[in-house]
């Protein structure tokens, strides 16, 4: 650090420096000097700068001379050039003609295939229509008692039914070393015995072995046996009437038929499902011609029978209505061509069969099943549903319609294993001991395999959804989802059939009765033939002797 002496003698040399400056500018010395030296200084810029524009000069002529040179080499370039673009935008005229050429041509044959995928889709479009249609018409030309709800009966010209037995190879009949199943012996009405011939009556040759073997020859003889009652006839000598003994019930007329001639008629032409023409000409025959019926009187017999088992009908109709499960099903009839309808009730007790114009609510109006709380066991006829507590759906109808699905959708797998597993339900329900049931685990386990077929009938269909033409097989998949515990009542419920057999039973004698008459001439007719049968088939499970319990209802 400076002290403050050295500090301030530097000061005053710069003072006096200073001085020496200013005075120098005061006496004009120092203007002078620096004039001359800028004088020397602009000199020595004036010819730099002679020099620079002389250099200048030079360069911009050489500047333009090589311009000169360069437009010449640039226009001989760009004449070079002007001739390749030429050359060049000729090929790509060319080009540009033929590119056209064959954008034409593309179009063109754009335009004729896009003409003929048009006529392919149209051609796909009809081929997988009429596909779907002669699909259609397959399935319902397949349609038969083994695939659908169609009775046995509307196809006439139906294949064998199979047998699932194994052949043995034995011949049909009795077998070696079994016991023998011979015709029925009757009480013999009378004995005749046959003599010996005389050779075995040497009794130095042949003995009697104290055996005696027996043959039967059994006959129908049909006997007409007439009561005739007579009664004295008195005056009364007062008034001059006459008056007599009176005669037994149903004697009315002067000649009257027994119970047995009626029920033998009336069997014949509603149990037995033959015309009154045909009827009246065999009994006739029967009797050598002395029984003939009238018309009249035969189709009157319906009403009376009807009549008076007005009682017997009112008990059954009192049990169906609390049976704790019933059977129940619709079949079609036909009164003066026109369409009735008849539905049966029924248990293994009791039958009842009801005529009606309409089916629908109209026709439960008047049955069991209108005010019934029980188990219903019926087709998928949805009326039903407004009707009971619980429901089980016929599953022979349900093998059916998995048997046409599998026949009309054979790249489809769930309905040959829905088809399986119901049929094993079933089979195992079978195999159980009288008094034996379907335990909770086992009905649950077959519950889970139920559901497990649906989830892939769901796969199934969405990989390929079903036709517009064939729908059925996708709809028995959404009814066996929807209806789960309708169709799996039977596990839970012992009391319970998988399948409405015994309703579709009975309905079978209305279809042969229909056979046989195609119509009934009034509605009251098949009233009475409804009636009828639900007594005759009531009689059946009672096991009653059918001919004695009619004879004595018509007696």
């Amino acid at each position: 650090m400076k002290t403050n002496f050295e500090y301030m003698t530097h000061l005053e040399y710069q003072n006096r420096s200073l001085k020496g400056q200013v005075e120098s500018f005061k006496s004009g010395e120092k203007y002078i000097k620096m004039s001359q030296t800028f004088q020397s200084l602009l000199g020595v810029e004036r010819r730099e700068k002679k020099a620079l524009k002389s250099d200048l000069a030079k360069a911009n002529a050489t500047i333009i001379t090589n311009r000169n040179y360069w437009f010449d080499v640039f226009l001989d370039v760009e004449k070079e050039h002007k001739k390749e673009l030429d050359e060049k935008d000729r090929k790509i005229e060319a080009l540009e003609k033929a590119l056209l050429k064959a954008q034409q041509g593309q179009d063109k044959a754009e335009a004729m295939v896009k003409e003929k995928n048009l006529k392919i889709y149209d051609v796909e479009t009809q081929l997988e229509e009429q596909i779907g249609i002669n699909a259609k018409l397959t399935a319902q030309l397949n349609q038969n008692h083994e695939n659908s709800s169609f009775s046995s009966s509307t196809k006439p010209y139906r294949k064998k039914i199979k047998n699932s037995r194994e052949k043995t190879g034995r011949k049909p009949g009795g077998q070696l070393g079994h016991e023998g199943h011979g015709r029925t012996r009757q009480e013999p009405t009378n004995k005749i015995l046959l003599p010996p011939p005389e050779e075995y009556l040497d009794s130095t040759r042949y003995i009697k072995t104290g055996r005696v073997i027996t043959r039967q020859i059994t006959n129908i003889e049909v006997n007409l046996v007439t009561d005739e009652y007579q009664v004295e006839v008195f005056k009364d000598i007062v008034t001059g009437k006459e008056v007599h003994a009176p005669f037994p019930k149903g004697v009315v007329n002067e000649a009257n038929y027994g119970g047995s001639v009626k029920a033998f008629a009336f069997l014949l032409t509603n149990h037995c499902h033959i015309s009154i023409d045909k009827a009246r000409e065999f009994m006739s025959e029967l009797t050598d011609g002395k029984l003939n019926l009238s018309k009249g009187m035969i189709s009157g017999l319906s009403k009376i029978f009807s009549q008076r088992t007005e009682e017997e009908r009112k008990k059954a109709f009192d049990e169906l209505l609390v049976s704790p499960v019933m059977n129940i099903d619709f079949t079609g009839a036909k009164v003066n061509g026109c369409k009735a309808n008849v539905l049966v009730t029924a248990t293994p007790e009791r039958v009842m069969f009801f005529a009606r114009e309409k089916k629908g609510h109209e026709g439960i109006k008047g049955t069991p099943v209108e005010d019934y709380l029980g188990t219903l066991i019926h087709d998928h006829d949805k009326t039903f549903y407004n009707y009971g507590r619980y429901h089980q759906e016929c599953l022979a109808h349900i093998l059916r319609y998995l048997l046409a699905s599998m026949e009309n959708e054979p790249h489809l797998t769930w309905n040959i294993k829905m088809r399986a597993l119901l049929q094993e339900m079933i089979h195992y329900l079978n195999e159980l001991a009288v008094e034996e049931f379907i335990s909770l685990d086992k009905a649950e386990e077959f519950e889970g395999m139920y559901m497990e077929v649906l989830e892939e009938a769901r796969r199934e269909y969405e990989y390929e959804p079903p036709s517009d033409y064939y729908k059925d097989g996708f709809n028995l998949y959404k009814r066996l989802e929807k209806y789960k515990d309708t169709h799996l009542l039977f596990l839970y419920d012992e009391r319970v059939e998988p399948t409405n057999n015994l309703a579709e039973r009975h309905l079978r004698t209305i279809k042969r009765k229909l056979n046989q008459v195609m119509t009934w001439r009034s509605f009251d007719g098949l009233v009475y033939f409804c009636e009828m049968l639900g007594v005759i088939a009531t009689w059946r499970a009672e096991e009653r002797n059918i001919y004695d319990s009619v004879a004595e209802v018509l007696s």
